[in-house]
């Protein structure tokens, strides 16, 4: 139990009351109008935030750029999102903002968040769907409100830049209701005809309304399905738009189009000039070379003398006749000297050699085969003995099986 006696700093007392005020409230929004609003040059915000009975104190430290982005100003009705504290030096309690908005554009936000989502899902914004933009076009496409500034400042740097470009205009509104369809219409217009190389689709800044015309769904398909690469320079370098997402480039301003989709023609006329002096140098190295080639060639003993070159050849086939004469001839020694080494071994091998040193064969006459054996015959029986030189027929008187000492 809190004692009652107790006497208490200011200090403590603050503290305190800082404590159970940033434990018991969660961050939150608040809406208001602004007052005193003070951006410093620290890049701070100071300002209050009021309804018709009360205000609270705010701050929103380093939110000088997403002020000045979301353009508020004093006496406006916005949304901040923050955390209750008690700024201790003065004992008052103020809300220390995270993100600031004009009110109305938290439902405008959801719906670009969702659809952004919805299409980046279905593969509208990927890198490999993208077209190349042309580098030189012949024509350019232009989808804008014909009487607005972003027109004048593209057509002013297209003709400082390359003067005598051919474009086409296609006017449409580019705010409010049918703003989106009548862009759609241009693109559609420019696939029909076929009447020009690229399609900028462009205006001013603006706020989340103003700039919706340029979220609408029916925008980024046209835009994804157009056979003309589309380039997308709407609002400023600070504004996004569902159409920046799905075009094939995007460029953040109308001015920083007509810069990108034509080159300097003085800067396009000086490279030609240079890559005019480099084929001109190529070309001279290169006739130089050849005709170098040429004068060899022509000095060249065999064009001055064709028949040098028959005669080297003729010279060529002499070497290969003898080359071949001398391989013939060392072949058929070679097998010469087989053959007399195998005939030699024949001769020993021939059975009519033998016969002739005493020896003869005993044949049957009856199987005329040889007789190896003295059980081959009988008493009485014809045989045929061949001899070294001839033949006897004889007859066989007796068997002796004993054998030969």
């Amino acid at each position: 139990m809190n004692d009652i006696k107790k006497i208490w700093s200011v200090t403590e007392v603050t503290q305190t009351v800082k404590g159970i005020l940033e434990e018991t409230f969660y961050p939150l929004w608040v809406t208001g109008e602004t007052g005193n609003f003070t951006a410093h040059r620290s890049a701070h915000v100071y300002f209050t935030l009021k309804d018709k009975k009360c205000q609270i104190s705010c701050v929103f430290f380093n939110g000088a750029d997403i002020a000045r982005q979301n353009n508020i100003k004093e006496g406006m009705e916005v949304e901040v999102f923050g955390k209750l504290t008690v700024y201790e030096p003065r004992g008052n309690y103020q809300l220390t903002v995270r993100q600031i908005r004009p009110k109305g554009i938290g439902e405008l936000q959801q719906k670009f968040e969702a659809l952004k989502q919805k299409l980046l899902a279905e593969g509208l914004f990927a890198d490999e769907r993208k077209q190349k933009i042309p580098y030189l076009p012949k024509c350019i496409g232009v989808i804008t409100s014909s009487d607005g500034a972003a027109l004048r400042d593209f057509l002013q740097i297209i003709n400082r830049r390359f003067q005598n470009m051919h474009i086409r205009i296609y006017p449409a509104a580019v705010q409010g209701n049918g703003a989106a369809q009548q862009i759609v219409e241009g693109l559609n217009y420019f696939n029909l005809h076929k009447s020009s190389d690229v399609i900028v689709v462009t205006r001013g800044g603006g706020s989340l309304e103003d700039l919706w015309a340029f979220n609408e769904e029916s925008l980024a398909r046209a835009i994804a399905g157009s056979n003309i690469p589309v380039i997308s320079a709407v609002g400023h370098e600070i504004d996004f738009t569902i159409c920046d997402f799905v075009a094939d480039l995007r460029v953040p301003t109308p001015s920083a189009a007509a810069e990108l989709v034509v080159g300097h023609k003085e800067e396009l006329l000086m490279m030609i000039k240079s890559l005019k002096k480099r084929l001109t140098q190529a070309m001279r190295i290169i006739s130089i070379d050849i005709k170098a080639r040429v004068e060899r060639a022509a000095n060249h003993y065999i064009l001055k003398e064709p028949v040098n070159m028959v005669r080297l050849f003729q010279q060529k086939v002499d070497e290969l006749n003898i080359r071949l004469a001398n391989q013939a001839k060392s072949h058929l020694n070679q097998n010469q000297e087989t053959l007399h080494r195998l005939l030699a071994q024949l001769r020993v091998l021939d059975p009519i050699n033998v016969l002739a040193r005493g020896y003869s064969i005993l044949l049957s006459e009856k199987s005329n085969t040889p007789i190896t054996h003295s059980d081959d015959v009988r008493a009485g029986d014809k045989i045929l003995a061949k001899l070294g030189k001839g033949e006897l027929k004889l007859r066989v008187e007796e068997i002796n099986n004993q054998p030969n000492n």
